[in-house]
């Protein structure tokens, strides 16, 4: 069974994120956040799904979303 993994997609200029968004959802990506401002969409998929939707008209990139954690603000940070 393939490996569901986060997207980041970036969203050409010009184009809607919310027709795109629902675009790539019909294309097999499960959309979780549409970020009209920054021209972004995030969702989940397969890295076989993510690569074909390289490919769909509007879409300037797509790139895992690799979670970190910055740690709390008064974290000693000497070591």
């Amino acid at each position: 069974m393939a490996r569901i993994e986060l997207w980041i997609v970036t969203v050409a200029s010009g184009c809607s994120v919310g027709e795109l968004a629902d675009r790539l959802s019909r294309e097999g990506l499960s959309v979780r956040e549409r970020m009209e401002e920054i021209g972004c969409i995030t969702g989940e998929a397969d890295s076989a799904t993510a690569e074909r939707l390289k490919h769909i008209d509007g879409v300037e990139d797509i790139a895992p979303d690799i979670p970190f954690d910055l740690g709390p603000m008064d974290a000693d940070t000497r070591r």
